[in-house]
């Protein structure tokens, strides 16, 4: 491996959204939810650059007219079926050896996060890397749309399943402080990325509905990072204010 491994975060990007159309220039305390995102993004230390991956002009320009250092938007297909063919087709012709899958709905995220992703990548010889966090909320366990994640004592992943899992015999599926809630974040060796997306999607992926199986299915050495906060997500309206009130209550402009 190279000494100084190049870092490239890329946040994808897209205008549709069932529940939120025009997600990404949603404005959130007078800026938009994009400029938020990669606001946050660039904070971190070790990314050599920041790619808003889109397909939407307007978004592009959006994009440019706020000249964060190091952010620059990239032009992609529309009838892209994930955000990780999003990316992968943004840094194609990128100088790069590890991509870090950054959410574009997450105006809160933390640049620390992206930065101990990087760390876990450049340190080891993970083909990938991603993050949980503790479930404490029953609900949470019980929720198909919180994704659970099993891993190995040295990080390596073993399954993600909507189902709560593991399950606990003689408690009734209880909280066991067993249970990790999987956060969407994904560090990827860049030729590992670039195979991934050529792949079929599994059978596992196709039940579950999980990007995130195709990897283990071809036997990915995915490193989970253990973390303590399950960020925001904006979905919805209401997710915006929320977001507000935290920006309101920390002073962040």
């Amino acid at each position: 491996m190279k000494n100084k491994q190049r870092i490239i975060g890329v946040i994808p990007s897209r205008w549709a959204s069932t529940r939120l159309p025009g997600k990404p220039l949603a404005m959130i305390a007078g800026k938009t939810m994009i400029q938020r995102v990669a606001e946050r993004v660039a904070q971190a230390k070790t990314l050599d650059a920041v790619f808003v991956a889109t397909d939407d002009q307007r978004i592009a320009d959006t994009v440019a007219s706020f000249s964060i250092p190091g952010v620059k938007a990239v032009m992609t297909r529309e009838d892209h079926p994930s955000g990780t063919d999003r990316i992968a087709e943004a840094i194609t012709n990128a100088d790069c050896d590890i991509v870090i899958n950054i959410q574009g709905d997450e105006p809160l995220i933390d640049p620390a996060l992206i930065d101990h992703l990087a760390e876990v990548m450049r340190s080891g010889d993970w083909d990938m890397a991603t993050a949980a966090a503790p479930i404490e909320h029953e609900d949470d366990l019980k929720s198909p749309d919180v994704v659970k994640a099993v891993f190995a004592d040295n990080g390596q992943a073993l399954y993600f399943s909507r189902a709560p899992i593991p399950h606990v015999r003689d408690a009734h599926g209880t909280l066991s402080g067993a249970h990790w809630r999987h956060i969407g974040i994904y560090a990827y060796r860049r030729d590992y990325l670039l195979h991934l997306v050529t792949e079929p999607p599994c059978a596992l992926e196709k039940l579950e509905k999980l990007e995130q199986l195709r990897a283990l299915h071809i036997g990915c050495k995915m490193n989970v990072l253990k973390v303590a906060d399950i960020g925001i997500g904006v979905d919805t309206p209401e997710d915006i204010k929320k977001v507000e009130k935290i920006l309101n209550e920390q002073g962040a402009s």
